[in-house]
């Protein structure tokens, strides 16, 4: 069987001019501002959730579980209302993204930018200043609020302004200031344990505001993309004087061309999420909801959540799993930043791949050692546990040069304008969050169940999605976002799928000018 690179050069392919010019820049530098504060949010709540002093508070019956001898170690955070507090972000997150949806396409970019940097701000205050479990909940909601649009938005504003030749790598800007996030969020948690009076979580918790409120005020001063400014203002003129000002050129006709015609076909779509069903778009339906789920079945979230609950459980102190975590983040920022450097050259199936077995080979080596070395009421051995952490960094920095920044890239990529781009991020999103919620809310549960095993079950899960990768996922890299349509057409599988979808429309033409 062929798998054929749709990089290749192919008939009617057209190259478009440009440079990376600091507009550009500037501008997805304000945008990646929305991932920070994903990171932010992903990293924040499992330090805070290993503190003694947040759970004294908030979830007691946790604390005891933790200095009851008689509990297993892999059930000392199992708790109900505890996964709540981290996963009601997200179901949150699911519902906003549905809504942002209308407005990123009636209103542009930038609105779903700023509304989402309102949410974080307001949720940032009712974080730092929580008295019961109610307020956490609420700090926790408005901020999934916010998540859903920024996330929903940023990724599809950062695809629609670079070029073609540095898109995956100005895209994969968004995962590196997740990841950054996540490691700003770390170093603080581990510092803000030490404040002796016990409220350093409300540090963690409000800090959140300060991205927000850069990302609110930054969003007024972005500009809007081409295609958005085409699609909705009809405006060639000044969609043509943006592209020149990003491309840092005045040859920007072909590219110009591409985004008017899609944008007069995108006018005949009515009802984008319904299109999104037909038959002849299958692939990129299928890229939409199954690339955020096989991100999600990684356990990449078991890390970001529960890294600092993760490695107090196999017996390192407070202060000892806090700094932990930091070590990882700074694994997967390196890789973040190797996968920049990267994706527009060697591709997008390379790096997935490459990821993959990198991540298979550390989660079952991870569960063989939790297997053979942790017990349910015996502490593990020091170096065992230093030994996990150095596989876990291994595992996290292949997730971050693989399925972390290539999850939003490659949907916002392979989603055309007529079905609006705008539908398929929001299916994008939804999944990301609704699959983040039920890890979140199962997973300390099902560790305190199958314990060791759990680490097979996610290494099982990347073994399929490297079978679908490989199988497939084609190959979008330096392809303009406009004629990434096309690679359908040369897929060993999909083109089977697109060729019936013509197949009928000739036929059903046929019948019709029969009858006539």
């Amino acid at each position: 069987m062929e798998i054929e690179d749709a990089a290749a050069p192919a008939a009617g392919r057209v190259e478009y001019g440009g440079r990376v010019t600091p507009f550009l820049v500037l501008s997805c530098v304000l945008a990646c501002c929305g991932g920070f504060l994903f990171g932010y949010d992903l990293g924040i709540s499992g330090g805070v959730t290993s503190m003694n002093s947040f759970l004294k508070r908030f979830f007691p019956e946790v604390y005891r579980q933790k200095q009851d001898s008689k509990v297993s170690h892999y059930c000392q955070f199992n708790s109900e209302l505890l996964t709540l507090f981290t996963s009601s972000l997200y179901i949150a997150g699911l519902v906003a993204t549905l809504v942002a949806s209308s407005i990123t396409r009636k209103f542009g970019r930038r609105a779903s930018m700023l509304i989402g940097g309102a949410f974080f701000i307001a949720g940032s205050v009712f974080g730092g200043a929580a008295v019961n479990v109610p307020m956490l909940l609420l700090n926790r909601i408005l901020l999934g609020i916010g998540l859903g649009f920024t996330n929903q938005s940023i990724p599809l504003y950062l695809s629609e302004m670079a070029p073609p030749q540095y898109r995956g790598a100005i895209n994969n800007g968004f995962e590196l200031c997740l990841s950054l996030g996540i490691l700003c969020a770390n170093i603080l948690n581990y510092f803000v344990v030490k404040i002796k009076a016990g409220w350093g979580w409300r540090i963690s918790l409000s800090m959140a505001a300060l991205p927000g409120a850069f990302l609110t005020m930054g969003a007024i001063f972005l500009p809007e993309t081409p295609s958005f400014i085409i699609q909705h203002d009809g405006d060639a003129d000044k969609a043509r004087v943006l592209l020149q000002k990003l491309r840092g050129t005045e040859s920007v006709q072909k590219e110009l061309d591409d985004l008017v015609s899609a944008s007069n076909l995108s006018r005949t779509t009515r009802y984008p999420f319904r299109n999104i069903f037909k038959r002849k778009y299958r692939p990129q339906l299928v890229i939409a909801l199954l690339i955020p789920f096989f991100n999600q079945v990684t356990g990449i979230n078991v890390i970001n959540f529960y890294a600092p609950v993760m490695f107090r459980t196999i017996g390192l102190k407070e202060n000892a799993s806090l700094l932990s975590s930091v070590v990882t983040r700074l694994c997967a920022t390196f890789a973040n930043i190797v996968a920049i450097i990267l994706v527009d050259r060697s591709g997008r199936r390379k790096l997935l791949l490459v990821g993959n077995i990198q991540m298979i080979l550390s989660l079952f080596t991870v569960g063989a050692i939790l297997a053979a070395k942790f017990k349910d009421h015996e502490e593990m051995d020091k170096d065992y546990a230093y030994l996990v952490l150095i596989i876990m960094s291994v595992f996290v920095a292949g997730y971050g040069w693989s399925w972390g920044p290539l999850t939003f890239l490659i949907p916002s990529e392979v989603c055309p304008l007529e079905i609006s781009r705008s539908a398929g991020q929001s299916i994008v999103v939804a999944v990301t969050f609704l699959m983040t919620f039920v890890i979140s809310q199962t997973f300390l549960a099902i560790l305190c169940r199958i314990k060791s095993a759990t680490f097979f079950v996610f290494g099982a899960w990347i073994c399929l999605m490297t079978l679908f990768v490989y199988m497939f996922l084609p190959e979008t890299k330096r392809l303009p976002m406009e004629q990434v349509k096309h690679v359908w057409r040369r897929h060993w599988f999909w083109k089977k799928i697109v060729r019936e979808e013509q197949e009928e429309k000739k036929q059903a033409g046929t019948i019709a000018l029969s009858s006539s």
